[in-house]
């Protein structure tokens, strides 16, 4: 998670097959010769699990082998990126999962792996504009109209979050920061119990992820945009601002989506895997899958994905301890 505009489970919940397609048996020694499991980072039904199935069948048929996607959700991504942590580095386990188990996660609070050394970055798939939404239970109309009311009355204006040091609360305290409006964090365990409460005004603004459901609430009218994290307006959003042409640069952030291996996975696996993965992030099904649901696909080498997270795990840093930010 870095400002936008600077750049463009304690158990299996599921475990699907994606595909067994017919081919010549490959070598013992050959890569890949047996099934590779995704693990994705959040439950099933949401956007990650969408795309990862999504690429995982893309590269079944690009790699002669099946892919099996399972889910190991929980404490924001870090109990998934621990489990690709501690998997043989062979290539035949890697994740998918937001940059945040990397990049944030490390520094409000303890993860039992090293962010440096035990993961190895793959390729950057997507990223999700971060949004400030408006419920039922807020009168105003506009981001500016929010910072008005936290003014004008104090501790008025709640703000949920998913939870406690994530991005969306990252976002909050920059705001908080620039604009010294007393606003309330109202922090969940998670998106499912923010959105149903958001529908029954039981806050006035919450920050989220773009997703369908969000997308499908906002047409009917019942939750309303007032800014977006992101480093342009979304085209499905025109109308609302970035949080950077609000005069808020550093709440400005999104939340980044990749593929990574175990650590000491060989250069030559993790180059195979990046190379197949930027072929299917490339087909159109892939690509629209993600544009209607909000996301934006990026792509690119392994090394420029790891010098991104390098990036923005020095600034989350300075961010964290700025704010005072910690998970418990």
């Amino acid at each position: 998670m870095v400002p936008a505009f600077s750049k463009p489970l304690l158990a299996a919940l599921s475990v699907t097959t994606l595909a067994f397609p017919a081919g010549p048996a490959h070598a013992a020694d050959a890569y890949p010769s047996r099934p590779i499991r995704v693990i994705v980072a959040y439950p099933t039904g949401g956007i990650s699990d969408a795309v990862a199935r999504a690429l995982g069948e893309k590269l079944s048929a690009q790699m002669g082998t099946s892919v099996v996607v399972e889910n190991k959700a929980g404490a924001g991504g870090s109990i998934g990126i621990d489990a690709v942590a501690k998997a043989a580095p062979d290539g035949y386990t890697i994740g998918f999962a937001s940059t945040s188990p990397l990049t944030l996660n490390p520094h409000v609070g303890h993860v039992n792996y090293d962010p440096q050394q035990d993961v190895a970055p793959v390729m950057s798939v997507m990223y999700s504009p971060v949004l400030l939404v408006a419920t039922p239970g807020f009168t105003g109309k506009t981001f500016q109209d929010l910072i008005a009311q936290a003014k004008a009355r104090p501790g008025s204006v709640r703000w949920a979050t998913s939870g406690l040091g994530t991005v969306g609360h990252v976002m909050l305290e920059q705001v908080k920061a620039k604009s010294r409006a007393d606003v309330t964090l109202i922090p969940y365990k998670g998106a499912g119990q923010q959105m149903n409460d958001a529908l029954g005004a039981q806050f006035e603004v919450m920050s989220t992820n773009a997703s369908p459901m969000l997308t499908q609430h906002m047409q009917a009218g019942r939750l309303r945009a007032l800014a977006v994290g992101a480093p342009r307006r979304i085209d499905s959003l025109a109308g609302v601002p970035t949080f950077a042409e609000l005069g808020y640069p550093k709440a400005n952030l999104t939340s980044t989506f990749g593929i990574f291996a175990p650590g000491k996975t060989p250069p030559a696996i993790v180059n195979r895997l990046n190379a197949e993965l930027n072929k299917a992030l490339a087909e159109p099904d892939v690509r629209d899958r993600l544009l209607k649901g909000g996301e934006v696909p990026t792509g690119g080498t392994a090394a420029q994905f790891a010098a991104a997270i390098r990036a923005e795990s020095e600034e989350n840093a300075r961010i964290v301890k700025e704010a005072g930010i910690k998970a418990d």
